[in-house]
């Protein structure tokens, strides 16, 4: 399951997944399916709110759950609209993020959900590393496996799909540990940036600048590096802190705050963003190997959230390469 969400399902993208023949499409938000082209299967992530359930049902064909009441709403509207609509249980192993903890609940829920007239149960999934940390291993992920034979010895049925969790266990099925009977993966951050997440290693055959951000160079001068003067809050309420290393040479850039996290941005050159506001990043360039002037393009790779960030932002023009 190839995820869309880090780029906002953006269409140019999403027709290379197109042309790779991907077997799911996965987002986080169901706004990113409303204009999606595509005839592959569309998987909604992020559980669905109760807001949002006829838009579930026309927009995806598919939707992870832990709640009985929200598939008693999807059921009822694909009812409505003479649809049948497909779900995958979510069980939470430990990372304490979504998913049904309760083993007693877990089989009253697929009890129920059998029973539902217009919902399919596609399979069971689980969720790791992404709140709480918890690293994918054969133990917990074997407990999945466990739930799937129970479930199918108890109901007489055939789950599909067994969902083992998103980047961070692609470490497992490289390494040859990954439980047998685990057949689907939501991959997002290995796809793009061509890194597994357990560990942060990167894979074999892959690329990391597939994702650049080039930004304009609108100020460049030889400033303190403490600000002058009683120090208060900043723009977003909170009191910063300056290390004293004299004058140096700085750099502004043309997006800030609300376009991405300055932190985030991994630079090409021998410099580094010390700061920002809303609509502005600061550059350390006193070190740089690369001699700049103003209105030259400073360049920077890009990590998982930097990307998320600059392809939500409006302000951010996106150019495609190739």
């Amino acid at each position: 399951m190839a995820v869309s969400k880090v780029f906002c399902a953006d269409q140019k993208l999403i027709d290379i997944y197109n042309e790779e023949q991907v077997d799911f499409i996965g987002d986080s938000r169901i706004e990113n399916f409303r204009d999606m082209k595509t005839d592959i299967p569309k998987v909604l992530l992020r559980l669905p709110s109760h807001g949002e359930i006829d838009d579930v049902i026309h927009h995806c064909d598919i939707s992870l759950n832990s709640e009985l009441s929200t598939i008693k709403l999807l059921n009822y509207a694909a009812g409505t609209h003479g649809l049948k609509h497909e779900v995958i249980l979510m069980i939470d192993l430990g990372d304490l993020r979504e998913g049904i903890f309760d083993e007693n609940e877990l089989f009253d829920t697929v009890k129920q959900v059998l029973d539902m007239e217009h919902i399919v149960l596609r399979g069971i999934g689980t969720n790791l590393t992404c709140y709480g940390g918890v690293i994918p291993t054969p133990d917990n992920l074997g407990k999945l496996i466990r739930y799937k034979e129970e479930i199918e010895s108890k109901f007489d049925i055939s789950l599909e799909i067994i969902s083992g969790g998103n980047s961070s266990s692609l470490d497992l099925l490289l390494n040859n540990k990954l439980p047998e009977g685990i057949n689907n993966l939501r991959l997002g951050e290995s796809v793009v940036l061509g890194r597994e997440t357990a560990y942060g290693d990167y894979i074999d055959n892959t690329y990391n600048d597939v994702f650049t951000l080039e930004a304009s160079i609108i100020e460049l001068k030889h400033k303190p590096s403490v600000p002058i003067g009683q120090i208060g809050m900043d723009a977003f309420g909170k009191v910063p802190h300056f290390e004293d290393r004299g004058k140096r040479f700085r750099a502004l850039l043309a997006l800030g705050k609300q376009d991405v996290d300055h932190r985030q941005l991994i630079p090409f050159d021998t410099i580094k963003p010390i700061g920002a506001s809303s609509d502005h990043i600061i550059v350390d360039v006193s070190e740089s190997i690369n001699s700049y002037e103003v209105g030259d393009i400073m360049s920077f790779r890009l990590t998982y959230g930097s990307i998320l960030s600059l392809m939500t932002s409006k302000y951010v023009t996106k150019d495609y390469i190739g």
